[in-house]
Order: C-alpha cells, then structure tokens, then sequence
C-alpha cells in the first residue's frame, strides 16, 4: 500500500477548514443573539450608575405607600390588575414591551373595574410580555413590573 506524503498544503487545508468552521458558527451564533435582543437597557451606564442612588431612594418611598398589585390576563386577553391597600382615587397606566424577539411596546389603558381591580379597555396580543404598572395618588407614584404569557 502506497501512502502520500503529508505536505504543508494538507496542513494548510485542515487549518483554513477549522477556522473556516468556528467563524462560521460564531458568526451564526452572533446574528441569532442579536435578532433576540430587542435594544439597550440604559442608553449610557455612567449616567445610570450616577442616578442609581436616587432610584433606590425612590423604591424605598414606593414600598412605604404600602400598595401591593397582581397583574394577569383574563380569558379574553384584557390585562387585569388586583391590587391592595391602594386608595380609591388612584388612578393605573400600563406600558408592555416584549421581553424578547422583535422589539414591541406599546401603551395600555386602564380603568377601574371594581373597588380594588383594573382593567385594559383592549385585549393585549397573545404572548410573552413584561408589564410596567404605575399607579397615581395625590401626586405620589407607585411602580412596578412584572411579566405575563
């Protein structure tokens, strides 16, 4: 049995092929990430870092008003929030965006359905959302996030 020399050519063709192989896969793996991700979640961290002291003072006023809420979708795809300890002059607004995939946000309106419930005038789409709640009373606001599907 006859064999062939192994050259640098043969080398040469292993090496290209190799590499040819792992940009491939990362360059694929690159472009699914990023078709995932809907954008930034601060437009400029230094500038976030510098405000998130605040942001925690803020927190810290929220949970002292004391409201807490449950937000869902009912069988007809309106968004309906219970909530508790929350006075009955306040009034609700909702902001969803889908936590993944092609970016979508839009604005919920809510009105008051019962003595501690709201609820959206439309049904959301189906699907994976994230929810921001905030709830308005004398000029304090109360917020939160929570995700539904």
């Amino acid at each position: 049995m006859m064999r062939k020399e192994f050259t640098g050519r043969h080398m040469t063709a292993i090496l290209v092929a190799g590499f040819g192989v792992v940009f491939a896969v990362n360059f694929t793996m690159a472009a699914l990430a990023t078709e995932g991700f809907g954008g930034v979640v601060v437009e400029n961290s230094y500038v976030a870092s510098q405000k998130y002291n605040g942001w925690l003072e803020q927190s810290r006023e929220q949970d002292k008003l004391g409201y807490s809420a449950e937000i869902a979708r009912d069988d007809d795809g309106h968004l309906v929030v219970s909530t508790a300890d929350v006075p009955q002059y306040a009034t609700a607004s909702a902001e969803i965006r889908r936590p993944l995939g092609t970016p979508d946000a839009r604005t919920v309106e809510l009105e008051r359905s019962g003595p501690n419930e709201f609820r959206s005038n439309k049904p959301v789409p189906s699907g994976r959302w994230t929810v921001r709640l905030t709830l308005h009373n004398s000029g304090k606001i109360w917020a939160r996030e929570a995700h539904i599907s």
